[in-house]
């Protein structure tokens, strides 16, 4: 799945504000479940929550990559939401995040869902891209900012078609 299919227009949130990282869980739960009306976002939520007590998924660098199975869906859906102020999100560096991609995919995984998980977490090591998702402004100049660096940055991530 390339990146236009997976994060939609209507999962990009901009200047969210986010009080914990629990809020901001919650907050992309909500995001996630907008554009898959079929799961709850109270089951978005639990299962992000099971995941992260797992281990952290803060990718550092003011980012997180939080993320989780879902029975309900067939395919990959993923949100990006852009926090107002940072929060503590347990990072190994110890810096605050303010760029959290979500990401939900089917409970039965197979290669193509590995490959979205890998084009993500690719994603987020981008410095050029981390730079123009906080310089974005609006959750229309956030998604376009993340369209714009998506086929340079598809290509460069090992492992995703």
């Amino acid at each position: 799945m390339n990146l236009e299919q997976l994060i939609k227009p209507d999962s990009v949130l901009c200047n969210a504000h986010a009080r914990s990282k629990k809020h901001c869980l919650e907050i992309l739960s909500e995001l996630l479940s907008t554009t898959n009306p079929e799961v709850a976002n109270e089951e978005i939520f639990s299962r992000l929550v099971e995941r992260e007590r797992l281990g952290c998924t803060c990718l550092d660098k003011g980012s997180a990559f939080p993320h989780c199975r879902i029975e309900a869906i067939g395919q990959s859906s993923g949100a990006l939401i852009k926090l107002s102020s940072p929060i503590d999100f347990d990072s190994t560096d110890g810096e605050f995040v303010d760029l959290v991609f979500g990401l939900m995919v089917p409970a039965a995984m197979d290669e193509s869902h590995y490959a979205d998980t890998r084009l993500i977490a690719g994603l987020l090591t981008d410095e050029v891209l981390r730079t123009k998702l906080r310089e974005a402004r609006s959750s229309r100049d956030l998604h376009a900012a993340l369209m714009s660096c998506a086929t340079r940055c598809e290509s460069e991530v090992p492992g995703t078609p």
